[in-house]
């Protein structure tokens, strides 16, 4: 092992620059070259890089975003963009390369481990918290974290004012990021993608609420639920109360990282850089039960990671 590629692919989370910055002064530590690859899985295919150094990453671990810069690229989900990825990682005699990204990501460097001779590890990060093998990635406590505080300012217009918030959170396919917010923050309702909710059963909760003597109340809704505009519309037909909605959008993925994000990137970095000198690839890290481990990459892509619905049930309970 002499050099080693990163990527960051897909959709940017809060820490990404820390394990960048991690990866390279530990690759470096061991006399590793390193270099990184700009806009995702792009820069595989037009050959753009630059080389970091130790100091080339300095002044970063703070900042949210991804200094490589990343993309969508449906060129590489074809059999021609694989091939080309392949040729890059050959022709600038990289011997690893680490993948910083979610599950679409992964799936990515799992096609191109079967084409490339290049030892291949992802380091999860995302603020979805989707990714089998790991309890937590990358990115989700700054996400959670900033949809909490968002929301703990709304509650405070919802309770002057007498209202009902249906608040979106992101989360198209999967519920982490709004399971785990809506209990954090006390939300009366939680509707996550996993489990379909029926009109009539948030109905009766409002109105089981109203008649506790709640005037307010906060619905925390992920994106993947449905429209949630139309949803407002109806609460408030058939309740009388006044709904807003409020869609927390791209910032959730934005700001600085946490320490919970930074310490994450820290480790999985390290554990990464070790898998590749001992000669190991096709593996995720991860944290399970309070240790950093590994997986293998295809079973990580090829399994989905199940909501805890006992948090759910939880989250009602604290509700009443």
């Amino acid at each position: 092992m002499k050099k080693i590629g990163l990527v960051t692919s897909g959709g940017d989370a809060p820490g990404m620059n820390a394990a960048v910055r991690a990866i390279t002064r530990i690759a470096c530590s061991k006399q590793l070259q390193v270099i990184g690859f700009e806009r995702g899985w792009e820069g595989l295919l037009t050959n753009s890089f630059r080389h970091l150094t130790p100091r080339a990453v300095g002044g970063i671990i703070q900042l949210g975003g991804t200094i490589l810069l990343t993309s969508r690229c449906p060129e590489f989900k074809k059999k021609e963009g694989i091939k080309r990825a392949s040729e890059t990682l050959a022709l600038n005699n990289v011997d690893g390369l680490i993948v910083i990204g979610g599950n679409g990501s992964f799936k990515g460097a799992l096609e191109l481990s079967k084409q490339a001779s290049t030892l291949i590890v992802g380091v999860p990060a995302t603020i979805d918290n989707d990714v089998f093998g790991t309890d937590e990635t990358i990115g989700f406590d700054t996400a959670v974290n900033t949809a909490v505080e968002e929301i703990d300012k709304i509650r405070d217009t919802a309770i002057s004012h007498e209202r009902i918030f249906i608040v979106e959170v992101m989360g198209k396919t999967r519920g982490f990021l709004a399971l785990t917010v809506g209990l954090t923050v006390g939300a009366e309702t939680i509707l996550v993608p996993e489990v379909k909710y029926e009109k009539h059963e948030i109905l009766r909760t409002i109105k089981e609420s109203s008649a506790k003597g709640k005037r307010s109340g906060i619905i925390v809704a992920a994106e993947g639920i449905g429209d949630t505009r139309k949803l407002a519309k109806e609460i408030e037909q058939h309740t009388g109360s006044e709904v807003k909605l409020t869609i927390l959008g791209y910032a959730q993925r934005g700001g600085s990282p946490t320490a919970r994000s930074r310490l994450l990137a820290n480790l999985f970095a390290n554990k990464a850089v070790k898998l590749l000198s001992e000669g190991q690839g096709n593996k995720i890290v991860g944290s399970q039960n309070g240790r950093i481990t590994s997986m293998e990459l295809e079973k990580s892509c090829k399994s989905e990671k199940p909501l805890d619905l006992k948090l759910l049930k939880l989250a009602n309970v604290l509700a009443i």
